[in-house]
């Protein structure tokens, strides 16, 4: 399976505010309990088509919509995806040659197609949890030790 391209592109102030109006009227929509919903597509010469689409698909959208209503950019990378070490190293907002020297070190798993790497996303964002993790607890150790020898923090 290919991994879908992660971009980095911002969305413009139209997008912003068509995503910002579309989610408002998904949002009313998605009150149901309902399993599917049903919507209308328009296309440029009037036809209208009728798509059924799984509520949580529409739950997702929405997530999306909210995140472009806010000006940021969004990808949707499947949980089981495999990024080459380029996609992860993004992914993480590290090089990739320091995201390299992370694999070999051991610090998260990956495995060889060729001579080229893989990562699995899932491994990806565990290894971004456990390094988040361990950086909070630090900079709560270094607040507590701050406000032991009074330095105002």
């Amino acid at each position: 399976m290919n991994a879908p391209a992660i971009t980095k592109t911002l969305p413009s102030a139209e997008d912003i505010a068509l995503a910002r109006e579309s989610g408002r009227a998904l949002s009313t929509v998605l009150l149901t309990r309902a399993e599917t919903q049903q919507i209308d597509f328009h296309d440029d010469k009037g036809s209208v088509r009728a798509v059924r689409i799984p509520t949580s698909a529409l739950r997702l959208l929405l997530e999306v919509l909210t995140e472009i209503g806010q000006g940021n950019a969004v990808s949707i990378i499947p949980i089981h995806a495999e990024l080459t070490t380029q996609e992860a190293a993004d992914v993480l907002n590290v090089s990739r040659p320091f995201l390299v020297q992370l694999l070999e070190k051991g610090e998260m798993p990956f495995h060889k197609i060729g001579t080229h790497r893989r990562v699995r996303y899932q491994d990806v964002i565990s290894y971004k949890k456990r390094i988040d993790t361990e950086r909070h607890k630090a900079l709560e150790k270094l607040a507590a030790e701050a406000q032991e020898l009074g330095m105002g923090y």
